[in-house]
């Protein structure tokens, strides 16, 4: 199996897990503060990813490579899930996850800026109709009704499109799985004391989905996830591997409706499988 078709297949199995984050942080979110959910996720984390590093004796990053593994952290560790939990105190789940189809696009512009690569114009053009269709199904649906949530929701895209990029050029060097560890121990001091500074005051009333929804964004979308998505990227190329964020939403809307009950609504459907071939477009013309 050659390098590219690695890639796709690690950035393929990424989506799946990170499809399951958004129903898991809304049902999380129930019974957790989202600053705690998100303090607590990374700092579950980065527990395990430290005890990863120091079994495997991996060598420190380099200096110039802390910067990098700051934005990492910012974008992916603290930003995406923090704006993400926040949001869905205002919006359903599967109303936020047609948000995740303006990934790819987010991922692929920071890929030019920041990871060096050079995608054709019409790769542009499927990916930017990608995002017009997103964001015209969240005017349709009234943005106006739970604009905090849709805002909310867009500032997470962004970050996070940051941090997908940025990891996926440092993994080129420093390696996938070990990008996501030092950016967890990276940001594990501040996260735990945060953790311990929102826990709530008695954990009577905290259920069952809820540590499980924990357990979920703490294990896989924050850690396990992050091993193939960044290897995938650095194997594939961001911007071209990124357009595959645009199969989350097919996984994610089938999720929010079996595990939670939302509707999915035939507009959801129509606007997903649109994306989904603007994705194939995309993907023709990514290098």
């Amino acid at each position: 199996m050659d390098k590219t078709t690695t890639g796709w297949l690690n950035g393929f199995l990424g989506v799946l897990i990170f499809s399951g984050s958004l129903p898991a942080t809304r049902v999380a979110v129930a019974d957790f503060a989202p600053v705690f959910l998100t303090a607590s996720r990374a700092a579950i984390a980065g527990l395990i990813g430290l005890a990863l590093l120091v079994a495997l004796r991996e060598r420190r990053p380099e200096r110039d490579d802390l910067v990098s593994l700051a934005v990492v952290a910012l974008g992916v560790v603290v930003g995406f899930p923090l704006l993400t939990a926040i949001a869905l105190q205002h919006i359903t789940s599967a109303h936020s996850i047609v948000f995740i189809g303006l990934l790819p696009l987010a991922t692929a512009i920071f890929g030019v800026l920041r990871g060096g690569e050079r995608p054709r114009p019409a790769f542009w053009a499927f990916s930017l109709l990608g995002s017009l269709l997103v964001v015209g199904f969240a005017v349709s649906q009234g943005i106006s009704a739970a604009p905090v949530g849709d805002l909310l929701m867009l500032a997470a895209v962004v970050v996070c499109g940051l941090g997908y990029a940025e990891g996926g050029r440092l993994s080129r060097t420093l390696g996938g799985w070990q990008v996501i560890c030092w950016a967890l121990v990276l940001s594990l001091p501040i996260m735990l004391v945060i953790a311990m500074m929102t826990s709530p005051g008695t954990l009577a009333g905290i259920g069952g989905p809820a540590w499980a929804g924990l357990a979920y964004v703490s294990l896989f979308s924050m850690l396990i996830g992050f091993v193939f998505w960044y290897r995938g990227l650095a194997q594939g190329g961001i911007a071209a591997v990124g357009q595959l964020q645009l199969l989350q939403p097919f996984f994610g809307l089938a999720l929010a409706a079996m595990l939670l009950h939302e509707e999915v609504n035939p507009a959801m459907i129509g606007v997903t499988v649109a994306i989904v071939v603007c994705v194939a477009g995309a993907k023709k013309f990514a290098k």
